[in-house]
């Protein structure tokens, strides 16, 4: 038996099987997780359900977080063929290319709107409406990232939407934890996904992450899904409200002494 033998869970945000989602699923899945998934539209579609399909998921759901009788019809899907759900994922994050570019006091209205809606207050939506079926000892669990704490080139908007996400989380910790109910978030490092394909300059992200980082290595799929594992789990059975980095130590070093180096040597 797995350690998630019996648990039956949502996740949001599966893409493709080189993303962050999908490597936390991959690993709940391994230890005998049921897990529904859901895809954004129907471009989408054609990559998450062979993947859901490998996980022999009895779910698979078109849902667009942004439409709250999306979620509703999700949840009642899940309620109808489960019950309860032990565990829900909430991986997804949208922000209009223009910007994640240039200057964040440029942003507009209209994309402050948008990456607000899908990347934040859909956490905030899809907790109302899984509370009702969420099992007591049950675990909820967003991705986030250090650009909500500290200014990333070319995050901008992005590092705004994340650190909203990161406040409502400690909220929704405070509500869902009278009913037993956890809401942690994985701060992960940067992680070569579709995603992050998004962000100019990414690859020069990669290489900087390797020379801050204590461990002096970026962070993998792996490590990641084996800690949304453990957030998702009976061991994190007292962990809630916490932002829980995996990043190498990414988040706990200022500057190296490679960083100062290459910084200073033409000073």
């Amino acid at each position: 038996m797995g350690l998630m033998t019996g648990k039956k869970g949502l996740i949001f945000g599966v893409s493709n099987n080189h993303g962050i989602a999908y490597g936390i699923a991959k690993q709940l899945f391994e230890e005998g997780a049921e897990i529904a998934f859901t895809y954004a539209n129907e471009v989408m579609e054609k990559r998450v359900r062979p993947l859901a399909e490998e996980m022999n998921a009895k779910i698979i759901l078109e849902c667009d977080v942004t439409k709250e009788e999306d979620i509703k019809a999700v949840v009642a899907e899940c309620e109808k063929v489960y019950g309860k759900l032990d565990f829900v994922v909430h991986a997804v994050a949208f922000a209009a290319r223009e910007d994640l570019q240039g200057r964040f006091i440029d942003t507009s209205h209209a994309g402050w709107d948008l990456a607000m809606g899908v990347s934040a207050y859909s956490l905030v939506s899809i907790c109302r409406n899984v509370e009702p079926i969420m099992n007591e000892g049950g675990s909820i669990l967003a991705l986030t990232y250090l650009g909500s704490e500290y200014v990333v080139a070319n995050y901008n908007i992005m590092g705004v939407a994340k650190a909203a996400l990161e406040a409502s989380m400690r909220y929704l910790a405070a509500d869902l934890g009278k009913k037993g109910v956890r809401v942690n978030c994985i701060s992960a490092g940067a992680v070569k996904t579709l995603a992050s394909s998004g962000i100019a300059g990414f690859g020069k992200m990669l290489k900087a992450a390797t020379v801050k980082a204590p461990l002096g290595r970026n962070v993998s799929l792996e490590d990641v899904g084996r800690a949304g594992l453990y957030l998702a789990s009976d061991l994190s059975s007292g962990t809630t409200g916490q932002i829980l980095y995996v990043d190498c130590g990414c988040h706990a070093v200022y500057a190296s002494l490679e960083e100062m180096e290459l910084l200073t040597k033409d000073m």
